[in-house]
């Protein structure tokens, strides 16, 4: 690998859209538009109790959901291209049936619809040319959990891409034995890894509630959010695992000093 040598034009036109798809995300996480302003205010004055039950949930779905995939999902084995269009429409039905079922339903559907997104991520990461047996793209498909949460109530959080990885990253030790702590139920690195992705990915999880407990959206409402929240996350694959790929290719300084430089 070269990492002095300049990007294609073809390989700067594909880390310019991973960089449009990374700072496009607000008004695709938000789905229905016209509803911004009630999620908003309603996070706003949602309980202390209640958004900790939302962070608690985020933490114990990616948990039980990285368990289920990592330990089966490992082979390179799969379809030539992601399967993108099938998992949106799982992920719409299972919000389909959640937003019919009502408030009662959401942490089934949450369940259901992030395992989906998980399997979807980890196919394009595939895709893209990534290992699914290594540790570090295991990590890296968890990561897009965590990616592009711009929203006002992540003000605290780095939400520039390089600033987001460097922050998980740091989180996390252990290498391929931490994997396998995790997967006989000890790995405190791996569980402090989660905790931080969990952390990011309760605001994004927090306007799905929000939103689905509106009273008039119903199951097509449900349908609607879920297809909103599974077209940001392969939005955020599919940029996350394109980057990757350039920085295989042409060293990972290389295309941050490019990315930053568009």
């Amino acid at each position: 690998m070269t990492q002095t040598k300049e990007l294609t034009i073809e390989d700067e036109l594909a880390l310019m859209n991973a960089k449009r798809k990374m700072e496009q995300v607000h008004w695709t996480m938000q789905g229905l538009n016209k509803l911004g302003n009630v999620i908003e205010n309603r996070i706003a004055l949602l309980p202390k109790k209640q958004q900790q039950w939302l962070q608690k949930l985020s933490y114990k779905v990616l948990h039980g959901v990285v368990k289920a995939n990592l330990a089966s999902m490992k082979k390179n084995d799969g379809p030539p291209a992601p399967l993108n269009k099938t998992y949106k429409a799982l992920v719409t039905s299972s919000g389909f049936i959640g937003g019919a079922l009502g408030v009662s339903a959401f942490a089934v559907d949450l369940t259901l619809a992030t395992k989906l997104m998980m399997r979807s991520i980890m196919d394009i990461a595939r895709n893209h040319g990534e290992d699914l047996s290594e540790l570090d793209t295991q990590l890296a498909c968890l990561q897009v959990f965590a990616l592009g949460g711009n929203t006002k109530h992540d003000d605290s959080l780095e939400t520039g891409y390089y600033a987001s990885r460097v922050a998980l990253g740091s989180t996390i030790k252990g290498g391929t034995k931490a994997l396998e702590g995790l997967l006989r139920g000890s790995a405190n690195p791996v569980l402090q890894f989660i905790a931080s992705i969990a952390a990011r990915f309760s605001i994004q999880v927090s306007e799905k509630f929000v939103a689905q407990a509106v009273p008039i959206l119903g199951a097509a409402g449900g349908a609607s959010i879920n297809l909103a929240f599974i077209h940001h996350f392969q939005n955020m694959a599919e940029a996350h695992f394109s980057i990757r790929r350039l920085e295989r290719q042409y060293g990972a300084k290389r295309v941050q000093r490019a990315y930053d430089g568009l």
